[in-house]
C-alpha cells in the first residue's frame, strides 16, 4: 500500500520478474484460418466472409483470393472464445476453417 495525501491506495500484488501489459502489447491470441477446398465456389466464400465478419466486399474478396491462390488465408487474430466463435460460424457455411495460437 502507498499513502498519499487523499489516503491510502492499494497497489497490484506483482511478484518479482512478473510485469504488467501495456496497451502496445498484444496478447498471442489466435489465428482464424480459412483453407482451401474444390467444393466451395468463390462467390460463395466471398458471400461468407461478408456475412460473418460484416467486411466489405473488397475485403471479402481479397481473402477469398489468397485461400484460393495460396491454400489459406489468416482471416482474424482474436481471444479463443472469438477465434472458436467465427471457426463454427464458418464451418456451419462448410468452410474448411481452423484456429491455431498466433506466434509472439
Amino acid at each position: 500500500m502507498v499513502s498519499t495525501h487523499a489516503g491510502t491506495v492499494a497497489l497490484p500484488d506483482l511478484k518479482q520478474g512478473q510485469a504488467t501489459k501495456t496497451n502496445g502489447q498484444k496478447e498471442p491470441g489466435w489465428l482464424v484460418i480459412c483453407w482451401n477446398d474444390p467444393v466451395n465456389l468463390t462467390t460463395f466464400v466471398t458471400h461468407v466472409f461478408m456475412k460473418v465478419f460484416g467486411w466489405p466486399r473488397n475485403k471479402a474478396e481479397f481473402h477469398m483470393l489468397q485461400v484460393h491462390r495460396e491454400g489459406k488465408s489468416v482471416l482474424k487474430r482474436e481471444t479463443l472464445e472469438r477465434a472458436e466463435f467465427y471457426v463454427h460460424q464458418l464451418q456451419a457455411y462448410g468452410l474448411h476453417a481452423t484456429m491455431e495460437r498466433a506466434g509472439e
